[in-house]
């Protein structure tokens, strides 16, 4: 029998199903996808699904090491699908480019991208984006310095176009 439960966290803020827990949400939407939760073991539902069965949770294992170097750690694992990470982004972005100035524009910008190494976020915001579009979730025009960088428009983080409003990459990256 399943009952809701009080979901833990350990000292690292990483939410640990345990199996009541996870029973419950199956119960309310047997659809539904878990991805990359961490679980307490062992977990079994009477016999017939279990944590072998369920390949996006993970067992949960207490690690002892600092809060800096768990952010250290996990700063390179983005949680998107692999393709995601093999993407490239710099081409995709450089073919959306209607003209010439438009490539003038994305090309600097990628410039500045790499330069501080943030191609992986680039890669997560293509996927996030596409991943709102598929399940049809609303987000806003855009707001804040974000609406500066022509990149981040042309990957659907906004709706303000930069180069025809003329405003500076250095609103954004500075």
């Amino acid at each position: 029998m399943c009952y809701n439960t009080q979901m833990k966290t350990d000292k690292y803020g990483q939410l640990i199903y345990n199996q009541h827990d996870l029973c419950d949400l199956f119960l309310q939407d047997p659809t539904r996808t878990i991805n990359n939760a961490l679980v307490d073991t062992p977990i079994e539902f009477n016999g017939f699904l279990s944590l072998e069965n369920l390949p996006n949770l993970q067992p949960y294992t207490n690690v002892n090491i600092s809060l800096e170097e768990f952010d250290k750690i996990n700063q390179s694992n983005w949680n998107m699908p692999k393709e995601y990470y093999d993407f490239d982004i710099a081409k995709w972005v450089l073919d959306q480019c209607k003209n010439q100035d438009e490539l003038q524009r994305a090309g600097d910008e990628l410039i500045k991208f790499q330069e501080r190494n943030m191609f992986i976020l680039l890669q997560y915001l293509k996927y996030l984006v596409d991943t709102m579009r598929k399940n049809n979730v609303v987000w806003g025009v855009g707001r804040g310095s974000s609406v500066a960088s022509f990149v981040l428009f042309l990957i659907g983080i906004h709706r303000i176009n930069s180069l025809y409003y003329d405003l500076s990459i250095d609103e954004f990256l500075k």
